[in-house]
């Protein structure tokens, strides 16, 4: 193992760049040379790739976004594109690939495995939605930004006695929604794992409303259903002015958290030591507090678990 090579696919997350440092760091502390490849898989078939130093990643732990830049490639996916990627590995004599992002990366990376490419995975996505590990890089950052958010809602909220329907990303995963929602007090937590009751949503607010409260926020995962339509229904089965907010890809940015800046670091450490021990096609994830590697295969075959106790406790905590 002489020369590794790292590249960032997909959506960004808050804790790429700090990945992307510890992996750049642990492989010149090794003696290994490090080529960096932009634009993720589409980069890799067309051979932008520079190499890497130590001033490569100085001043970058606490950016946003990825220093490598992101994108997605369609053409990786076809016979012709693949190929031009594995001649790329080739001819830059990359014996081994750090590869940052979500599950549609983690498919990518498989494909390479399979191919005798040397791979290990870094989970990163603000959606949470990987089933193998407790976590995933910058999704903590995201809680961070739509917690943010909703405080400033509810001070205009409050100030017009309005009910505001907030989305969050998060895909077909609620996991965005629920943490946001019990950190940020939200009335209503509306997630794809969860049947809702509108009428229910509506009978939170009435009741807030008679109790005195002057705000009502009710947060709605992307992957439920249109903001609009429940902003409707809670105006007219409550009579009480609703707006909507769609945070959209304000939540992928922003400087990453604490936790998201130790995760990666330690998960940038732990990928270079699997390369350097002959462990290849691994996902690297968090697991009661450890830092745990499986096979790509099963990280992308093992089903999520919603936390239902913890949305329990969010519907007892905003009665």
């Amino acid at each position: 193992m002489k020369t590794i090579g790292i590249l960032t696919s997909g959506g960004d997350a808050p804790g790429m760049n700090a990945a992307i440092r510890s992996v750049v760091r642990t492989s010149i502390y090794n003696k290994l040379n490090v080529l960096g490849i932009k634009e993720g898989y589409n980069g890799l078939i067309n051979g932008k790739i520079e190499e890497m130093n130590l001033s490569s990643v100085a001043d970058i732990i606490h950016r946003g976004g990825t220093m490598l830049r992101s994108a997605r490639s369609d053409e990786f996916m076809t016979d012709e594109g693949f190929n031009k990627a594995l001649n790329i590995i080739r001819v830059f004599n990359i014996d081994g690939l750090v590869i940052l992002g979500g599950d549609g990366t983690f498919r990518g990376a498989k494909k390479l495995s399979d191919a005798g490419v040397a791979t290990v995975c870094i989970p990163c996505t603000i959606d949470n939605d990987m089933g193998y590990t407790d976590y995933t890089i910058g999704f903590f950052t995201a809680v961070e930004t739509v917690i943010d958010a909703m405080s400033k809602l509810r001070d205009t909220s409050t100030s017009h006695g309005r009910a505001n329907v907030v989305e969050v990303m998060g895909r077909a995963c609620g996991d965005l929604a629920l943490y946001a929602g019990l950190a940020g007090g939200a009335e209503s937590i509306i997630v794809p794992e969860i049947d809702f009751n509108m009428d229910e949503v509506c009978k939170r607010v009435i009741q807030g409303r008679n109790r005195g409260k002057l705000h009502h926020i009710i947060v709605l995962a992307e992957g439920v259903g249109n903001a609009y339509e429940v902003a409707e229904i809670i105006k007219e089965r409550t009579n009480t002015d609703t707006r909507v907010t769609i945070l959209g890809h304000i939540q992928r940015g922003g400087v990453p958290s604490a936790f998201d800046r130790i995760l990666a670091s330690k998960m940038g450490y732990k990928s270079i030591e699997l390369l350097l021990n002959n462990e290849k096609g691994k996902a690297l994830g968090i697991k009661c507090n450890e830092i745990i590697s499986v096979d790509i295969d099963k990280a992308l075959n093992t089903e999520k678990k919603f936390d239902i106790s913890m949305y329990e406790i969010s519907k007892i905590l905003s009665i």
